[in-house]
């Protein structure tokens, strides 16, 4: 076994880090309305959609899915005390897909949708600091969808309305370096390894040799 050295004494180090000026966890939903043929690449007029089922799946945009469209001082008294907070407008941009799935069980998914959501949260995020959003739980579900009716590569409904559900976390960081009284970290022993026995398959005497 490798021998632990032992323990330096602790020194002042610096390090970089993201200093949380303000975090906040926070629930939403939303409902939005589709309107128009929406494109299916598989669909042609003769599928019959009678019976289908359809749901949804969404994701953040890959390309800026957190927009800060606005920041502006506010000033409030919390505590007897007045402090200056920032009011931010996040614009949050999704990626929802559509799926039909027939009676038989085939499926037909549709091109990916752009989705837009804007809202306003007080947060203490003064210029210069980053806004963080980590989505902790993202989902969707299709509450009407009315008649289907199917085109060349697309289907349309009369009435298709879609809640999204988020859950996310808030937070307004800026890089900071820190100093702090420490110890570096050893590394730990190498486990003991030993080579395997050879190991020999069973024979089958009564087979070969007779």
């Amino acid at each position: 076994m490798q021998e632990h050295m032992q323990s330096p004494e602790p020194e002042l180090i610096c390090i970089n880090v993201d200093k949380v000026f303000d975090w906040i966890v926070k629930e939403m939903s939303f409902d939005m309305t589709l309107t128009g043929p929406i494109s299916f690449p598989e669909i042609t007029p003769s599928t019959v959609l009678t019976g289908a089922r359809v749901t949804c799946n969404v994701v953040p945009a890959t390309t800026n899915p957190i927009v800060i469209l606005n920041r502006e001082n506010r000033n409030f008294t919390i505590d007897g005390s007045s402090v200056c907070l920032q009011n931010l407008t996040i614009q949050k941009n999704f990626l929802l897909t559509l799926f039909v799935t027939l009676p038989g069980g085939t499926v037909f998914t549709s091109t990916t949708i752009p989705v837009s959501r804007c809202e306003q949260v007080t947060l203490c995020a003064p210029k210069g600091t980053d806004v963080e959003i980590l989505f902790t739980d993202l989902d969707c579900f299709v509450c009407t969808t009315g008649t289907l009716t199917a085109g060349e590569g697309t289907i349309t409904f009369s009435a298709l309305t879609i809640t999204i559900s988020v859950c996310q976390s808030i937070q307004s960081t800026f890089p900071v370096t820190v100093e702090f009284l420490a110890t570096f970290c050893e590394p730990r022993a190498e486990l003991p390894f030993t080579c395997p026995a050879v190991v020999r398959p069973n024979q089958c005497p009564t087979v070969f040799p007779g």
